[in-house]
């Protein structure tokens, strides 16, 4: 493989299918690779795989499981007949040509804000279906009232409530509606962290496999709900504000793209490794018989009515670029 001069995102991008090897995630979730992936089949009973020409449905089996149930309990929480779900990694994780900067190991997913229709959605459906996000436009960091459910709010805290999971990213506005109304036991909402964008969709992070010696962990959430000083920075132009320019700077070089010889050594490997089979690497029904209990306790009661924001909160006009 010529990989000498050529982005890592172009040499993992090129993957159409996994490595032939056993499941291992190799480096950070923003730097690294996976290899023996499988893909969450396309249908389930209840869940879609959305913008399927992505072909980034590969994750390790941990963060498969995961959604298979994560899927049956939304589908229990009132959250139509399932979740969408969005990006999890490349069929041999690494750097993305487009989108996200995690993503690299098989232990991020992207769960729609919309719930799985009844009627399934067709290949161009998944293709075109816009998404819909939970803000208010004519009121920057306001989620809209006409379109977040207790429900949402049900469904993101239950994401967040398994062991195993180790951050929910969210947009700020909507981690500050779930301290602000969240009724229910509060002891998972600091795995709820605030994050640009992430108003069409919430992320998944589970944490490091038992046993994988290459996986670099995150470091731990802080103690607490998260509903603190961290949070109520980004409702200050801190988050927002450009950069400072010196006018007698020299003008900055142009970034540098992440290249293979950045990730950890095994990447190599696996890049070079054989592929799998594509039959077999499809998991379906991975999760019979859920290996971990949720710690997820529904509030006892709550309504809609009580899921407004403050009418002034002190942000900016314009937001950045999801990264």
């Amino acid at each position: 493989m010529a990989a000498e001069g050529k982005p890592a995102k172009e040499l993992f991008g090129a993957m159409k299918l996994p490595s032939r090897a056993a499941p291992q995630p190799f480096g950070s979730y923003a730097k690294g690779c996976q290899a023996g992936a499988v893909a969450i089949a396309t249908d389930g009973p209840t869940w879609q795989a959305m913008r399927l020409s992505r072909n980034r449905r590969w994750g390790q089996p941990e963060m498969i499981a995961l959604l298979e149930r994560f899927s049956k309990d939304a589908v229990q929480l009132g959250w139509g007949s399932g979740i969408l779900i969005g990006d999890i990694s490349q069929p041999r994780g690494g750097p993305m040509l487009s989108g996200h900067a995690s993503h690299q190991v098989g232990l991020d997913a992207d769960i729609w804000f919309t719930p799985k229709p009844a009627q399934p959605l067709t290949p161009e459906q998944r293709e075109k279906m816009p998404f819909t996000s939970m803000l208010d436009k004519s009121k920057f960091l306001t989620v809209d009232s006409k379109r977040w459910t207790n429900t949402h709010a049900k469904l993101v805290v239950r994401a967040a409530s398994y062991p195993q999971v180790e951050r929910i990213f969210v947009n700020p506005a909507i981690k500050k509606k779930l301290c602000d109304t969240w009724t229910g036991d509060r002891a998972v909402l600091g795995k709820i962290r605030p994050i640009y964008g992430h108003d069409e969709h919430f992320h998944i992070r589970i944490k490091c496999p038992e046993g994988a010696s290459g996986c670099k962990p995150q470091a731990a959430v802080p103690p607490g709900d998260g509903c603190d000083a961290s949070l109520a920075y980004w409702f200050t132009p801190a988050p927002w504000a450009a950069p400072k320019k010196d006018p007698n700077a020299k003008p900055a070089p142009k970034p540098r793209a992440m290249q293979l010889s950045d990730l950890p050594q095994a990447c190599s490997a696996v890049l070079q490794a054989p592929a799998g089979d594509a039959a077999t690497a499809v998991a379906s029904g991975m999760d019979p018989t859920p290996p971990t209990a949720s710690a997820f306790v529904e509030p006892q009661t709550s309504s809609d009515a009580a899921m407004a924001l403050p009418p002034v909160i002190p942000v900016p006009k314009a937001r950045p670029l999801q990264n």
